[in-house]
């Protein structure tokens, strides 16, 4: 394993270069209020499918540009519109399965937590391993959809932090960094766990991110 100092700039090229999360490429300007933390729980539902990054970026874009924003809305469309939208954003292999989890979920969030998903970050009440299961009680977010989320979320739930999940942690074996969140916290040296996370899930999903931040650091 290189050294620490190696250790340090390889995780400062990775951050740099390809630290973005995201919430912040879909356009989401994360905020403890209802609307942007709905907005990550219906793009975390679509980054969990087998399908392109690029492309569930794309379709919750698409869904936030056809008016489905916050769970009233996303419950009250008609589900072709929801199928449409998710079109528009390239989504098809999944979009109408897609489109009924999306409008069950939008009631549920509704009905259990008045629209507003800090009430489930209450009734989780600090425990991380609660908020992942009721996480998982939304049609179509599974355990990947739940890391996803929270992965995001570490940045205004601070509760949640660090959260390197299994995924995170493999782009960390990708670049032959420890495994262990609290020494890779470490090596980052002040950067937000948020931006940790995406940036090694980033170098987990594209050999080429990996490839690009060891290179930029070899001597």
């Amino acid at each position: 394993m290189p050294g620490r100092e190696e250790q340090r700039a390889v995780l400062r090229a990775l951050v740099d270069a390809h630290g973005e999360t995201y919430t912040e490429e879909t356009g989401i300007r994360l905020r403890d209020t209802p609307q942007p933390l709905y907005r990550l729980l219906v793009l975390a539902h679509l980054l969990s499918a087998r399908i392109k990054g690029s492309i569930a970026v794309a379709s919750a874009r698409a869904l936030h540009e056809a008016g489905l924003r916050d769970p009233r809305r996303m419950a009250e469309a008609d589900w072709q519109d929801r199928v449409d939208a998710l079109g528009r954003g390239g989504y098809r292999r999944y979009d109408e399965r897609t489109a009924t989890q999306l409008g069950d979920a939008a009631r549920l969030v509704t009905e259990r937590w008045g629209g507003d998903l800090r009430r489930l970050r209450e009734e989780a009440d600090g425990d991380v391993g609660e908020l992942r299961r009721l996480l998982r009680s939304f049609p179509g977010i599974g355990p990947t959809g739940a890391d996803i989320f929270l992965r995001e979320a570490q940045h205004v739930w601070p509760e949640v932090a660090p959260y390197l999940d299994a995924k995170a942690l493999q782009g960390a074996r990708r670049l032959k960094l420890p495994r262990d969140p609290e020494r890779l916290l470490g090596l980052a040296e002040g950067t937000e766990p948020a931006v940790l996370a995406a940036a090694l899930v980033r170098a987990a999903i594209d050999k080429d991110v990996a490839g690009d931040s060891l290179s930029r650091t070899a001597s």
